[in-house]
This record gives C-alpha cells, structure tokens and sequence, in this order.
C-alpha cells in the first residue's frame, strides 16, 4: 500500500529538482526527506530519479510516475473535502419515501426547493411507497425520511414522526350535476348518489373508513367506481360518472369540468405525517425536520 506522504514528498522533490530545496519547502530536513524517496523507489522496485551531485533528475519511469502521482494526490483532496462535507452535511445522499397525498399537498416540492437551496450538491433520491412499506423501509435503513398517511405506531421503539399537515376533504361534482346549483350540500343530498373512491391496493382500509364517515354524516353511498389515486377519481368525475371526496389541495389541479364544495360536518380528512428512525442523529436530518416544521407554521 503505498503512502501518500512518500507520494507528497516524491512529487515535491520531482517538482524542486533538488532535494534540499524541496526539504525546505515542505519543512522537514534533507536527510529523512531523502531515505522517505529511497523507501518508495524500493516499495515500487524501480528508481525513479537520476542523482547528479546536488541535483537530481527525473528518469522516464519518474515521469510517468510523476503524472499518476499528481492525479492520486488530487483525488485524495478531492476525498478529503468530501469527508469534510459529508460531517457538515453539506454534501451526501438522502433517500425520502412519500405518498402520492404529500405530493398533491405542495409539501414535497416545498421541501425540495427549500433544501436545494441550501445544499445544491446534496442528491436526494424519492420514492413512491405506502405507508406500511416506509416504516419498514426506515427500520431497514432503506429510507432516511418519509412522507406518510399515518404516525410512526404509538410506543414504536425505532420510527418517530411528526404531524406536517392536514387537509379537509372537498366534494368533487361533475359540472353539469344537480348539486353544482346548491349552495350549501347536505348528508341528504348525497344519500343513494353514485360514487368513486380510492383504493390503493389489495387490504386498502380506504373504502371501510370511507363508508364509515359516510354512516356517522348520515348520508349512504353508492359506490360504483373504484380507482387507485385521486387524480383518476377526478378525471372520472369531469366524465359526469359520480362523485368523490378528495384533499382540499386538489382544487388547483383538477381537469375541467369539475367543481367543488366544501363539506364541513364531513369528519375525514388528510393527514400527511414526516417519519425518520429515532437513533438518526445526523445533522442533515434534523435540519430537514425543522425545514418541515418551519414550513407548517407558516
């Protein structure tokens, strides 16, 4: 394994053409300076200078020596501030999980364009994931971060979170709809009415927590249409096929001919929680939870 210092002070001398002038240049003395060159030329098994009274003169084998030596020691301060980095939290790799709710929220770009800003040469990998699958993917150190629908499970020995935000649900009417003329929507107006809901895979305790709400608001769905994101739920509604509850942020996205109206005896809505793993003390991270926290407050 060859040392980078016998490297600095082979490189040195090469560049000085005289040893003592080299000796002084990086403050050592003449006499260790020259046996560390020796040491290299017998670890590498080739001479590498040609030695002429005072001076010394690199051969061919030092100058092609000379080339690759100048690259390693740049590579090594290149590594070197990248260690520096790495501990300031100036530089790294982060991977973040979210539902497709933290997106819709603003809450993912938001944070983004906040970090990006303040660490442009940190890489941030996102991933799409239920909520289930981000709490085992942190536990697995698969995940650094998560945006998820729920808190990290009461008492949970690794996983934390916090509530970053939470959203009413709007009713979506498709344009041409008997209610689009009614100004303030009643359980009654919505009993038997056909309905599109999300389910977002197979065991999806959506539609049960759904026709739950429905029941305490006094109103029955009909639920004919079921799709697996909110968007495809808005889309069939501006289709004139139903109606659907989505979050609140979905207004400014939907496609045309839909409308909204506000449901504030309906007792759902969406939460959006930050998730992380208790023992990550890493500065980066505790920055982004207050970037994200900063961001609720405001």
């Amino acid at each position: 394994m060859l040392d980078l210092r016998q490297i600095r002070y082979f490189v040195a001398v090469a560049e000085a053409g005289n040893v003592g002038r080299a000796a002084e240049q990086l403050h050592i003395s003449q006499s260790p300076l020259s046996r560390q060159i020796i040491q290299l030329e017998e670890q590498l098994g080739v001479a590498l200078f040609e030695r002429a009274k005072q001076r010394v003169h690199l051969n061919a084998e030092g100058r092609a020596f000379l080339a690759e030596a100048r690259a390693l020691l740049a590579n090594a301060a290149r590594l070197e501030e990248l260690g520096r980095n790495l501990a300031s939290g100036a530089t790294g790799s982060l991977a973040i999980g979210y539902v497709e709710g933290a997106v819709h929220s603003g809450l993912v770009a938001d944070m983004l364009r906040d970090f990006r800003r303040a660490r442009p040469d940190f890489h941030l990998q996102l991933r799409s994931r239920r909520t289930a699958a981000q709490f085992e993917d942190l536990r697995q150190r698969v995940l650094d971060l998560g945006f998820v629908y729920a808190p990290a499970p009461q008492g949970d020995p690794d996983i934390e979170s916090i509530l970053v935000r939470r959203e009413p649900l709007v009713l979506a009417i498709p344009e041409g709809d008997p209610l689009a003329d009614v100004a303030d929507i009643a359980p009654g107006h919505l009993n038997g009415r056909v309905w599109i809901t999300v389910v977002r895979q197979p065991g999806d305790t959506n539609r049960a927590q759904f026709l739950a709400a429905c029941a305490e608001s006094g109103f029955m769905p009909n639920i004919a249409y079921e799709t697996a994101d909110p968007l495809t739920s808005l889309g069939l509604v501006s289709a004139g096929m139903g109606l659907a509850t989505v979050q609140e942020s979905l207004r400014s996205t939907a496609p045309p001919g839909v409308i909204f109206r506000d449901l504030p005896w309906f007792k759902r809505s969406v939460s959006i929680h930050l998730a992380w793993r208790r023992n990550d003390g890493r500065a980066v991270i505790g920055d982004l939870r207050d970037a994200v926290s900063r961001g609720v407050g405001e």
